[in-house]
């Protein structure tokens, strides 16, 4: 290329790379620039006559290379756009698939227990001081179900829990699990509240409330039994893929034998959850009853809340 301002096409060349690399526009508008600055390329050496004579406004090298170099730089964008695009597109979904994988866990956990565990803290157990625990069963529910159609029991079940859920959500209590036709909820625990022991006893009135309005499909009534303990319990997740938020301790398994020995339509607490409520709350003395494991303990029965 005698004449060929070297200097001159090696400039314009940086100019295309840099509009190609730093100019963050979308490839069309990249395309349509780079046009115009190649025809203003040719435009400038003709008037500055460093187009070499006798080869006219396209010389052919100049023109095959700087056409080659500006489609390389156009086809770069664009396959760059579209990997932006796509990379968009794929973030998006993770984000949405991170976000439905939170909801489902924030709907089986404690938001606080959910969180660590998104935080890939491996084991996760606490020990509690304090938390009361209520177990609930619904009274010849076995008999029950074995008389009214399947669909029937899963509907009934559903409302009753469904309820249950409900009044939980309303005193701020954490749903631990149903077993069956039983009912287990806890106060104290994750976060600490110094009223979880009444926050219960509020929950246990609202249930023997709630279910003495619900009747099955053939106008038969309910009645509940509901067991009341307070104590150290250790918490904690179990589980690889399913996971299941738990209690463990004396206080948990006392609780269920309160309730297992309680009487049809009571509330059958021990005498450490007594000693708590007795002031701002009604109880009868039931009295001593033999108690699986743990031998003689003396029980009482809520009645109510002191106006």
């Amino acid at each position: 290329m005698n004449g060929f301002a070297l200097a001159g096409i090696y400039a314009w060349t940086l100019t295309f790379l840099v509009q190609a690399t730093l100019i963050p526009v979308r490839w069309p508008l990249h395309l349509t620039t780079q046009l115009g600055v190649l025809g203003y390329y040719f435009i400038a050496n003709t008037i500055l006559g460093y187009i070499p004579s006798g080869q006219g406004l396209w010389a052919p090298a100049q023109m095959l290379y700087l056409g080659w170099f500006c489609g390389i730089c156009t086809l770069s964008v664009l396959l760059y756009e579209r990997l932006q695009r796509a990379e968009f597109h794929g973030r998006k979904a993770l984000e949405a698939e991170r976000a439905k994988s939170e909801n489902l866990l924030l709907n089986i956990l404690p938001e606080a227990v959910a969180r660590q565990l998104m935080q890939e803290q491996r084991t996760i157990a606490e020990s509690f001081t304090e938390a009361t625990v209520l177990f609930a069963d619904i009274v010849g529910f076995a008999q029950l179900s074995s008389e009214i159609p399947p669909q029937d029991v899963v509907e009934l079940l559903n409302h009753v829990f469904s309820t249950f859920d409900e009044l939980a959500e309303k005193h701020q209590l954490e749903k631990i699990k149903t077993i069956g036709d039983a009912y287990m909820v806890v106060g104290g625990l994750p976060s600490h509240r110094y009223d979880h022991t009444e926050a219960i006893a509020d929950m246990a009135l609202d249930m023997q409330a709630t279910i003495a309005q619900i009747q099955t499909t053939d106008g038969k009534a309910l009645q509940l039994r509901i067991g009341i303990n307070t104590g150290p319990v250790i918490a904690g997740v179990i589980g690889i893929k399913k996971f299941i938020y738990d209690l463990w301790g004396d206080t948990v398994n006392v609780a269920s034998r309160m309730e297992s020995n309680g009487l049809a339509g009571y509330t059958q607490v021990t005498t450490a959850v007594y000693e708590r409520l007795k002031d701002g709350y009604v109880f009868e003395q039931r009295g001593t009853i033999h108690v699986k494991g743990k031998g003689e303990m003396t029980t009482y029965l809520l009645q109510s809340k002191v106006v």
